[in-house]
């Protein structure tokens, strides 16, 4: 007798801020798991300046995806492996949005692998009107008074218009 466990995938990120790219990779890994787990790291492998601490970014990542119960929201820190293999997850997903991302993902993906043979990981391309988009650039162009409207869901652009208008010079 086979019992039919749920296809559980863990997307890992920093999310600083989530983005649309984000959001449409989320959605699109909907469509072959039943329950995906949204880690937001508590600690980089690449050095930055966050914009949100660890908890707003989880708090806005509940907002954002708060309408489909098949997403979890939670942090994490340590191996990522590890974390998978805590939340039941066969699956990590990542996002690939150049041919530059792709040495960084395929060694991180090969390391994974060698951590716990069980897992696979899977990347995704984001829709070629996010191709381009990444946290740090929204971040960067919102500090610089952009508009990144086109860029974020409404419930980020609110938060990210808060915060930097609280480091406005006054």
């Amino acid at each position: 007798m086979t019992i039919n466990r749920p296809i559980v995938a863990v997307y890992p990120g920093s999310f600083d801020p989530v983005t649309l790219g984000h959001e449409d990779v989320v959605r699109r890994t909907l469509r072959f798991c039943d329950r995906l787990v949204v880690g937001v790291a508590r600690s980089s492998t690449q050095s930055k300046r966050p914009l949100f601490e660890v908890s707003e970014r989880l708090e806005i990542m509940k907002e954002v995806f708060a309408g489909d119960d098949r997403v979890e929201c939670v942090t994490f820190s340590g191996l990522l492996v590890e974390f998978a293999r805590s939340v039941g997850a066969r699956f990590i997903i990542r996002g690939l949005r150049a041919v530059s991302d792709f040495d960084y993902e395929f060694q991180m993906a090969q390391m994974n692998r060698e951590l716990w043979h069980d897992v696979e990981t899977l990347f995704l391309t984001p829709d070629v009107h996010y191709s381009f988009l990444s946290a740090s650039l929204v971040r960067e162009v919102a500090s610089l008074g952009g508009d990144v409207s086109a860029f974020v869901s409404p419930a980020v652009l609110e938060r990210m218009r808060h915060r930097f208008s609280d480091r406005a010079p006054g």
